[in-house]
């Protein structure tokens, strides 16, 4: 392993700290050991929360399949990378999500596809109070309040049914003496047993439970009351999805608007905000580090995680934005390499461009955004228009989404293609669920039950 450790007394130089790790845990009588894996090793064995070798695995094949697409497929980013000022990468403090997008960086720009002179990318994190790249139960109050209540109604709705004495026929017997019955809300909860049993199910034979685990019909079961107990205030609750999801879904918002209406969004926690902001560049592509409840909540808040599974290991979510090239100047399946302001004015080729870009003119100075959370209806004409010519596409685990607020109507999507959203319609959706003060809205309507006061933020059923 390596960390950086000062070199000098005075902390005027650093290095990296290269180290091996063991762990040691509790033997007979209380005796330290050393901690081993299932075949006797000792070397490599993961703390609680850090990505295990097959997880490095596969979140790097993710990465070589986000190089396939967009490096060699579309040309939408170099093959040769020398820094990462046009990228923004960011992950939660939770270990293994930082870890999973090292990997995935490293898939899509191996060594030998960055320069000699390549500098630490910057990585962006967040204080665990102020973080939205997952729903923050812990440090929003209201939004732990809406949790508990919608899974106290899972429990509720669950508990005694068919569907759950099938769970305890089979698994009832390896349960702890202290809370023998299975249930939602039992120690350990149904939702923890499941996380053991995929986990252990990832990894082959070494790591498998007793096979009454892996039953095909006690797993399908599992797996739609988990869903429901995590995800259905999604689907029912405005304040659950603005709380839960809502200020990452807002950012992202917000990043596109100014790539298309402002010819770029530019960041001071990318590799280009630690020297010059007015020198750097815009940002192209952004990679984050999140969680399968991230996921799941955006799906869901969209209304496109309908008879939904729970998301799998090395789940991914790409959120695209396409700008449309004018008719007399498209070449079909040529990549636009960035957007400019206006959009497509001094752009060739290529009906439709791919993901964040930006113009090669920059402002002198990073000033705060003018669009940041504004409406849409706030937005002049020139800017509607301009959002109406470019679209947005949400592929989940390589598969397009089809949205149904873009669905709905034709004006809404790209013509003969439903999974490509209008930015202006794109932007009407998740403006709705998107909160002015995430940390004001966090201590609102505290107590106030599962809907808000009067039912007010009930979304309604044929909505």
């Amino acid at each position: 392993m390596v960390e950086t450790a000062a070199s000098s007394q005075d902390l005027s130089s650093w290095n990296g700290f290269q180290w091996r790790r063991k762990i040691e845990t509790f033997g007979f009588n209380d005796e330290a050991r050393v901690a081993s894996g299932a075949n006797g090793e000792i070397d490599g064995i993961c703390q609680h929360g850090q990505l295990t070798d097959k997880g490095r695995e596969t979140t790097y094949a993710l990465g070589q399949r986000l190089r396939h697409l967009y490096v060699d497929q579309l040309g939408f980013m170099p093959q040769i990378k020398q820094d990462t000022e046009d990228m923004y990468l960011r992950a939660t403090s939770i270990t293994r999500a930082l870890e999973s997008m090292q990997q995935a960086f490293w898939g899509m720009y191996p060594p030998n596809a960055r320069t000699v002179d390549f500098p630490p990318p910057v990585i962006v994190a967040r204080p665990v109070n102020e973080e939205t790249l997952f729903p923050n139960e812990g440090n929003c109050r209201r939004f732990r309040q809406l949790a508990r209540l919608f899974a106290d109604r899972a429990a509720a709705r669950w508990n005694e049914s068919e569907q759950m004495d099938y769970l305890n026929k089979i698994w009832s017997k390896y349960m702890p003496e202290s809370s023998p019955k299975v249930a939602v809300d039992a120690h350990p909860r149904l939702s923890g047993i499941m996380d053991t049993i995929n986990a252990t199910d990832a990894h082959g034979s070494a790591t498998k439970l007793p096979s009454d685990f892996y039953d095909k019909k006690g797993r399908a079961i599992l797996d739609r009351i988990a869903v429901e107990e995590w995800f259905a205030g999604y689907n029912e609750s405005q304040e659950y999805r603005k709380l839960g999801i809502g200020g990452l879904m807002g950012d992202v918002v917000d990043r596109m608007v100014s790539t298309a209406v402002d010819g770029g969004w530019r960041s001071e926690t990318s590799a280009s905000g630690s020297g010059n902001p007015g020198a750097g560049k815009s940002i192209k592509f952004a990679m984050s580090g999140c969680h399968d409840t991230t996921l799941a909540a955006i799906l869901s808040s969209l209304g496109g995680f309908q008879n939904e599974s729970w998301p799998p290991f090395t789940s991914s979510i790409a959120i695209e934005l396409f700008s449309q090239a004018p008719s007399s100047r498209a070449d079909a399946g040529t990549m636009l390499e960035e957007f400019s302001n206006p959009p497509v004015a001094a752009k060739k080729g290529g009906a439709l461009s791919s993901l964040f870009g930006g113009s090669k003119s920059v402002p002198q100075q990073l000033a705060p955004s003018a669009t940041a959370r504004a409406s849409l209806d706030s937005f002049p004409d020139e800017s509607r228009e301009i959002m109406r010519k470019h679209y947005v596409r949400i592929r989940y685990n390589d598969r397009p989404v089809r949205i149904p607020g873009c669905a709905a109507k034709p004006e809404n999507h790209l013509p003969g293609d439903e999974t490509f959203c209008t930015l202006d319609a794109f932007k009407s959706i998740v403006d709705k669920f998107t909160p002015k003060s995430w940390t004001t809205e966090c201590m609102s309507n505290l107590n106030e039950g599962m809907f808000g006061p009067g039912d007010s933020e009930r979304i309604p059923a044929d909505s």
